[in-house]
């Protein structure tokens, strides 16, 4: 069987690393970190999401916020307390919580953000600096993913990396952290040799490419996609994907976007759903935020 690669233990790993380094931080004279996580709307998932975010920002020292809106709110008025937002002095990092209701522009809001407050890394210019090897905010579940490999041990240095996904928050800036040169300023990059598949990549090639791959990582929200003949014996497979489908006694479950239970028998090493790379995107937002602070106060 492969080996589990535990992303909440993991997370729980980097929250207590980061409560260490903001405790000193606050011990020397420093403010704590200052998060405001901005929702709007109903939607259960997205305000199960930020109070989880919150409460990790509690545990580690961070002094977080949700500021509530309802559906009704304008674009006007959200870039207006975004923009608000952006010139308080004690504000280290915003978070809008994606979806937004039908009718704002999410990436005319993202933009909005001051790229040194955006701690989810979405802004146009954190994306450039992203894609041009530089130092910068890293989406977070990304970062996870790149963590994970990291602190898991698992070689990308001239390995084959397949990347199923390429939304412009997750699948694009873990390609871009994978096959980039570890060489560079960032000191992201991974030196794998990358093929990134997507929703018009034909089931054969998708099968192809998946089987030659030393590293698989999915992020498609389609539960069941990559099954275990597509599995390269020994290939790390990390799966972002998380659907919610029906259960046992009328009950809903989270799935991925791996067969986990075959896949995992072929596999050398994957990550589960949940318990795998959602933990660990709350603890590289908290990562985000903390650098943000000493990046605006200049340490």
């Amino acid at each position: 069987m492969a080996r589990v690669l535990d992303g909440k233990a993991l997370a729980k790993e980097i929250k207590d690393e980061l409560k260490i380094k903001i405790h000193d931080w606050i011990n020397i004279g420093n403010r704590a970190p200052s998060l405001r996580c901005i929702i709007v709307g109903n939607d259960p998932a997205s305000h199960t999401y930020v109070k989880n975010k919150i409460q990790a920002a509690v545990d580690v020292g961070i002094q977080a916020e949700t500021i509530k809106y309802d559906e009704t709110f304008t674009e006007d008025a959200l870039i207006a307390a975004i923009e608000s937002l952006n010139r308080d002095k004690n504000v280290d990092g915003i978070l809008v919580q994606l979806p937004l209701p039908g009718g704002i522009d999410e990436r005319k809001v993202c933009n909005t953000v001051a790229p040194e407050k955006d701690v989810d890394g979405f802004h146009i210019t954190n994306v450039g600096q992203l894609s041009l090897d530089m130092p910068t905010i890293v989406p977070a579940t990304a970062l996870a993913v790149i963590e994970m490999l990291k602190r898991f041990k698992i070689e990308t240095f001239g390995r084959n990396a397949v990347v199923v996904g390429r939304s412009k928050n997750v699948g694009m800036p873990i390609a871009m952290m994978l096959h980039s040169d570890g060489n560079h300023d960032s000191g992201l990059g991974m030196d794998a040799t990358v093929t990134i598949c997507h929703r018009y990549t034909p089931a054969e090639q998708l099968e192809l490419h998946c089987r030659n791959a030393d590293i698989i990582v999915t992020a498609t929200g389609i539960p069941k996609l990559i099954k275990a003949n597509m599995i390269k014996p020994g290939a790390t497979v990390i799966d972002v994907g998380i659907t919610r489908v029906p259960g046992e006694q009328g009950k809903t479950k989270l799935v991925g976007d791996v067969d986990y239970d075959e896949v995992s028998k072929i596999a050398g090493a994957v990550t589960p759903v949940p318990g795998g790379v959602g933990p660990m995107t709350v603890a590289m937002l908290m990562q985000n935020t903390f650098q943000a602070a000493q990046k605006i106060r200049g340490l």
